[in-house]
């Protein structure tokens, strides 16, 4: 028969628990800790002096309480001690932050990247960089205990190597390794896929928060998607899960850059909309140029106004094969998307009453990004954040060394 856990197991699970709730939710008092955790509150006071006596949390009395009586205790991160880099490779851009202890950005820097296959050296020791010059503008007590990176492609579960990515490069890239490598932090490197991560994010801080089961649909010069089910990321057996710019909408379509046609990438990406728009080719891409087309059309450009509507009218029809599958309660539209539904809602809503089956729509939220263009470095962030919140004094420890 299987052991039950040990005191120690235990220990451990309620130490990464408590500091979830404060990571998560910022400041919080001991007694509101209590009730959230099902524990007595000598049990509290242990867990938190621990995590204290570790720098990853401070105690202090609360500002106000209103209430007759000794104030509970209030427990706050040390965002400006414990943080993480948090690594964001974009078809367009290039982004690093050091967050800290709690989703504080403490510092970043941001880049314009060329598009087109990347030449790893050069890319992670561009990325390298920027992290060295921000660690050279922090305080000595300060101790990073996590490094993670969103990138535009598939990723391999355990490894962070990235399989494909037809809009990043053409071959196995071993990111992971060898961005670990050029740091030289000690520190492994967690890699995921940008939208699985948006999508995390956004669950965690965004719109999404509460939220058990949403989609995520990000796009960039392609579409990708992030699905929540149960508070859990739908990963797939190799961690390629979530491809859902690559479901056939439209059969004998547009060709799509993964060789098959018609995809939901091909029929919604920034190049469908530009070239219906008539702007492709053009020397403006990315957001802005998709930006420029949305305020087009509420400006009264007919052909503005018809691209949307047909772009939309396949981001519909690819919304409501993912309901009728997946039932979720929100579906969340983020990177270009953000703008194209905003620009297109009234006909993304035509398709789904059309096609999507009306119990699984008829509680359904749509909403846009909350964390915008930061939702894939967000989620970088909490990717690097997970092993400390599984063992935080083991990790800080390791980290120390």
């Amino acid at each position: 028969m299987r052991a039950g856990p040990s005191q120690e197991d235990i220990r451990r699970h309620n130490l990464g628990a408590l500091l979830r709730h404060v990571h998560l939710g910022g400041p919080i008092s001991r007694a509101e800790l209590t009730a959230k955790m099902g524990l007595n509150r000598s049990t509290i006071m242990a867990l938190t002096s621990d995590l204290t006596a570790a720098g990853l949390v401070r105690e202090e009395l609360p500002r106000e309480t209103g209430r007759a009586g000794r104030p509970s205790l209030v427990v706050r991160p040390e965002s400006s001690r414990v943080y993480v880099f948090a690594f964001d490779v974009g078809p367009d851009r290039l982004a690093v932050a050091r967050v800290g202890l709690g989703g504080v950005i403490l510092d970043r820097k941001e880049t314009v990247r060329r598009r087109g296959p990347f030449v790893v050296g050069e890319l992670t020791g561009t990325l390298a960089g920027f992290a060295r010059q921000m660690r050279r503008r922090t305080r000595d007590d300060t101790v990073c205990v996590g490094v993670a990176a969103a990138v535009s492609g598939g990723v391999r579960k355990g490894d962070g190597v990235i399989r494909f990515g037809p809009n990043l490069l053409t071959e196995d890239v071993p990111f992971g390794e060898e961005l670990g490598r050029r740091l030289g932090l000690g520190l492994p490197v967690s890699v995921g896929n940008d939208a699985n991560l948006a999508a995390l994010a956004e669950h965690s801080r965004g719109v999404g928060v509460a939220v058990k089961d949403l989609i995520y649909l990000h796009g960039d010069v392609g579409i990708g998607g992030g699905i929540i089910a149960g508070n859990h990321l739908l990963g797939g057996h190799d961690g390629y899960g979530g491809e859902v710019g690559h479901m056939v909408v439209n059969p004998g379509g547009r060709a799509c850059g993964c060789g098959s046609r018609g995809c939901l990438e091909a029929e919604v990406g920034e190049r469908a909309l530009l070239e219906s728009a008539g702007r492709f080719p053009a020397d403006q891409r990315g957001r802005e140029a998709v930006r420029a087309v949305v305020e087009a059309a509420d400006r009264g450009d007919i052909v503005a106004q018809e691209a949307l509507k047909r772009v939309g009218d396949w981001l519909g029809l690819g919304v409501a094969n993912l309901i009728n599958i997946f039932n979720p309660e929100m579906v969340i539209f983020g990177g270009i998307l953000r703008e194209i539904y905003l620009g297109s809602a009234a006909q993304v809503r035509s398709r789904l009453a059309l096609h999507a089956m009306a119990p699984q729509r008829e509680r359904l939220r749509l909403r846009t990004s909350a964390l915008a263009d930061d939702a894939t470095l967000v989620g970088a962030a909490e990717l690097a954040f997970a092993h400390v919140l599984a063992d935080p004094l083991e990790v800080l420890a390791r980290a120390g060394t």
